[in-house]
């Protein structure tokens, strides 16, 4: 097993959540393990097999060099978007979807520089909400810091360009 119970890891698209138990259940009549995870942001515990855990994208949270690293990247020059809002929706979806906090990091990047040229439609706002989240709390992690005072630390890194 990768994981151990009381450890932190990370969710793709639902953020950071603890393995409060590792238990063995019966399902369609075979035994399976599972990582039984509680997600605070949601306040939602779910059950992953052991043995999916890898395939659905679940790690553990990065350190603080990545961390650091991913509020680098945020203050940095970024790429111009695709115009085509679908486009640039499925774009960052998929990125997000990848889990990694670099990726996450790109995504809130794009967004929010994209939002200061023209209001994001909806789906895109709440993707950018969504992004921004996970960023925060994954970081907020990482470092031992408040995550109100992460996501201040976040919003000014992005403010410089």
């Amino acid at each position: 097993m990768r994981y151990k119970q009381g450890q932190e890891i990370v969710y793709p698209l639902q953020g950071v959540g603890q393995i409060t138990s590792i238990e063995e259940r019966v399902f369609r009549s075979t035994k399976l393990l599972y990582y039984i995870i509680y997600l605070e942001v949601s306040d939602m515990t779910i059950m992953v097999p052991v043995d999916k855990a890898d395939e659905l994208g679940i790690r553990p949270i990065v350190d603080r060099r990545q961390a650091n690293k991913a509020l680098k990247l945020i203050s940095e020059d970024y790429e111009p978007v695709p115009t085509d809002w679908k486009a640039r929706y499925q774009n960052n979806l998929d990125l997000l979807k990848k889990g990694s906090v670099l990726d996450i990091a790109t995504v809130v990047r794009a967004l929010y520089h994209r939002s200061r040229i023209k209001e994001l439609p909806i789906l895109e706002r709440k993707l950018y909400d969504s992004a921004l989240k996970l960023l925060v709390d994954e970081i907020s992690f990482s470092l031992q810091k408040d995550k109100e005072e992460v996501e201040e630390l976040v919003l000014s890194k992005m403010e410089v360009n």
